[in-house]
């Protein structure tokens, strides 16, 4: 069976790290900023979207970064956040994304002193909107950042636990990692364990294994945003594998930043051989000029998967998500005869599906 673009697209997908600053559309930004009188250094729409795209110029993680100011600028009103939510849950949909993890750190949008319930209440109305016209499932995940003040971070871990139940699932920490330890951040991490909520935390991308180690034993992290890095540690590893700790990867983000040389090189494939639960994401769908389906087609043909292996990644996604335990079961039942038809549709018909491995 040949998995082509559209096999892909068709499968039930979850994508669990995914930044709503850098998942715009060029047009909604374009549009935005001539509603709210928003300079933007881009003469047309088109030539926006090429701007907001992090290419060959990206010299490191901070250069990618930047890019991000771009979005935020029109990102500061609530109305903008709930139309930006929504148009990403539809767009996510239009690929079968059944589930789907937002986070964005909401002080990053407060240039118009906006509150902080103000710029979350917009995004989690959009998702629930989408939610109800697209059939799938949503969660918000609240960052904070490593590069401004722990107390912020605190400030943002009492956010999201009064929003516990309430669309909010867990609560993340982002930023560049050089010289900016997460260890620092452990009292907000510590606010949220003591309610009862999940965590995941950026690391392994711009710093090595001791990031992931702090990630995992100083701030109590449940899930690796991206954990690219872990291979340096083969101890540490171990202890990923054996406590089946998810990883979030990223694949054109990781290139994009120069956190590996090139698709190749990425320590995807030997993760996956070990046994780690790995997942697929986007991280983010513009700045990444990227799809969830773009992803799993660049993984396959750079790692040479298998139908079976690509079960096992899509699988993993909603094992991974941070859902009520009821609730992931059911739809686990549903994703699981979902994939396994698709790839049945998709065999040749001279194929004994009989045989199948599947």
């Amino acid at each position: 069976m040949s998995l082509t673009v559209d096999v892909l697209r068709r499968l039930p997908k979850a994508d669990l790290h995914l930044h709503l600053d850098g998942s715009l559309r060029p047009r909604t930004v374009w549009e935005l900023a001539q509603e709210q009188g928003v300079r933007l250094p881009a003469k047309s729409a088109g030539d926006l979207a090429r701007k907001l795209v992090a290419g060959p110029k990206v010299r490191n993680l901070g250069d990618y970064l930047k890019t991000f100011d771009l979005t935020l600028a029109v990102l500061q009103v609530p109305e903008a956040l709930e139309r930006v939510a929504y148009e990403l849950a539809e767009d996510c949909a239009t690929e079968n994304v059944r589930h789907m993890e937002v986070r964005y750190s909401p002080i990053l949008h407060q240039q118009k002193g906006l509150k902080l319930p103000a710029i979350l209440e917009p995004v989690l109305a959009g998702l629930k909107r989408a939610e109800r016209d697209f059939h799938l499932s949503t969660g918000v995940i609240i960052c904070g950042m490593r590069n401004i003040s722990p107390s912020k971070s605190y400030e943002l871990a009492k956010l999201a636990v009064a929003y516990k139940d309430r669309g909010v699932v867990a609560f993340d920490l982002a930023g560049e990692e050089k010289d900016h330890p997460a260890r620092d951040h452990r009292r907000a991490f510590r606010l949220v364990a003591d309610h009862n909520m999940a965590s995941t935390v950026h690391a392994g991308e711009g710093f090595g294994p001791p990031s992931i180690a702090q990630a995992l034993h100083d701030c109590g992290a449940h899930r690796i945003g991206h954990g690219t890095r872990l291979r340096e540690d083969p101890d540490l590893l171990q202890y990923v594998n054996d406590h089946r700790i998810p990883l979030e990867v990223c694949l054109t983000s990781n290139v994009q930043t120069r956190t590996v040389k090139d698709l190749k090189d990425h320590p995807f494939k030997r993760y996956l051989d070990l046994g780690l639960r790995v997942t697929l994401n986007t991280d983010n769908r513009t700045v990444s000029n990227t799809t969830l389906t773009r992803e799993y087609a660049a993984a396959v043909r750079a790692f040479r998967l298998s139908p079976y292996q690509v079960k096992r990644i899509a699988v993993a996604g909603f094992k991974s998500a941070f859902l009520p335990y009821a609730q992931k079961a059911r739809l686990l039942r549903h994703v699981v005869l979902e994939i396994d038809t698709v790839f049945m549709d998709a065999m040749p018909d001279s194929y004994d599906r009989a045989g199948s491995t599947l």
